[in-house]
């Protein structure tokens, strides 16, 4: 099997040749992450296709290029993504630019970004076209601020206002999750249209032990614009697998969400959600994506016990339906390119 044979497998329930694996659920600079010379296509299973950038946001990535990432302001990525929505991290006073909306028309007034052109289908197109004649799967992620409904939303209206609007304000927020939800269904169609393996949707509706919003509201409010966003992309791509992304905790959707078309969950942080019982629920219809590492694994345990974390992970989940990938960010400063190379080795090794 190559790469993009080995992931569909999984994905589709299946045992590949060998378990595969990846470093995220989206793109990852594999430049700044890979020391120089040691680079080969194969180290990962699947590689993430990225949104042309307009001629003004790219000289914006590369004034922010030369700094370190900032918890406030994030990466240069997260910088051009926060200036496409007029996000202002670092302003507390103005954060969230519809925290101050008095009406319906404030919501209605607000720019959203538009970044479904043509070119961008073309220009996708290209990118997964190299992928595939590689031998590895293509990925492709919604342009968003944070994720596609939940956290655009509270980033736009600030997170106490629009935890609010779901509770008081229902108008206010289905208003503005409709304007969401079309926005992040014409940026699915356009992946779907460049041809991509893998549609990844992410929106962090967990915490340590909860979820931020109740169950009953996800399913209200969320549930049925993400099952609009598969469905017309699928209707374009009807062989496009979708993986949902969610840090902590969010156990109690995960049903529902197989019932409107994910394939795949990541990324089971294992601090957060049990990927053993989960198995044991759903079996490898649904795949796991993740798994592997705590919070502060891949910064400060050794080599040998991620060779021992990644053997634990495939030897209680099987083989069948399984994506290896480090449970939290590993395009980190403080992680050593040794514990990485160790995460590889095993998958290698025990896959």
């Amino acid at each position: 099997m190559n790469a993009r044979e080995r992931l569909l497998t999984a994905l589709d329930g299946g045992e590949p040749d060998r378990v595969p694996c990846a470093f995220g659920f989206y793109h990852v600079d594999l430049e700044s992450l890979v020391p120089p010379g040691q680079y080969r296509d194969n180290m990962v299973d699947v590689h993430f296709v990225e949104f042309p950038l307009s001629p003004e946001e790219e000289k914006l990535r590369r004034l922010a290029r030369p700094f370190e990432p900032d918890t406030r302001l994030g990466t240069p990525a997260q910088v051009t993504t926060y200036t496409r929505w007029d996000y202002r991290p670092e302003t507390p006073d103005c954060r969230n630019p519809l925290a101050r909306a008095r009406s319906l028309d404030d919501l209605r007034s607000f720019p959203f970004p538009d970044v479904s052109a043509p070119y961008h289908v073309e220009a996708l197109g290209r990118q997964v076209r190299d992928l595939h004649a590689r031998g590895l799967a293509a990925g492709g992620n919604l342009p968003h601020l944070g994720g596609e409904l939940f956290e655009a939303a509270w980033r736009l209206r600030g997170l106490e206002n629009f935890l609010l609007d779901l509770l008081e304000r229902p108008a206010w927020a289905h208003f503005l999750l409709d304007r969401l939800a079309d926005l992040a269904r014409r940026n699915a169609e356009t992946l779907a249209r460049a041809g991509v393996d893998v549609l990844a949707l992410d929106d962090d509706v967990g915490m340590p032990g909860t979820m931020m919003i109740s169950p009953a509201t996800w399913r209200e409010f969320f549930k049925p614009r993400l099952a609009m966003i598969i469905q017309a992309a699928r209707a374009i791509k009807p062989d496009l697998r979708v993986v949902y992304h969610s840090d902590g905790y969010f156990e109690p959707i995960v049903g529902d969400l197989m019932e409107i078309g994910v394939n795949a969950i990541n990324p089971l942080q294992p601090d957060h959600m049990d990927a053993a019982r989960i198995r044991q629920r759903f079996g490898p219809q649904l795949a796991l994506w993740g798994t592997v590492g705590y919070h502060t694994t891949f910064s400060f345990a050794t080599p040998n016990a991620i060779r021992r974390e990644v053997k634990h992970r495939i030897e209680t989940l099987g083989r069948a339906g399984l994506i290896l990938c480090p449970a939290y960010d590993i395009d980190e400063p403080d992680i050593p390119w040794e514990n990485i190379a160790a995460f590889l080795e095993a998958v290698e090794a025990y896959g």
